[in-house]
């Protein structure tokens, strides 16, 4: 079987490390007022739903702890 033996040039990987762009990214754009506004007005939203749903569901999580109330059965009652 024929190989080709062809000499690679690795010159471009060291020369890629020092490379440095003469391209600049453009200006990141300030966002307005309104905008700014608007981004908390939906933070405060989310945050009051969230605290809204653990406050009104917290009642219903908890455990019935009187102490005259028990839950035996009927057929353990009649012993």
């Amino acid at each position: 079987m024929f190989h080709r033996r062809e000499a690679v040039p690795f010159a471009f990987v060291a020369e890629a490390d020092a490379f440095r762009s003469n391209v600049t990214p453009p200006p990141r754009v300030r966002p307005s007022r309104s905008q700014l506004v608007g981004r908390v007005l939906v933070g405060l939203t989310v945050v009051g739903g969230l605290v809204g749903s653990l406050l009104l569901g917290l009642p219903a999580l908890e455990t019935d702890r009187t102490p005259g109330h028990s839950q035996n059965s009927e057929a353990s009652q009649r012993r």
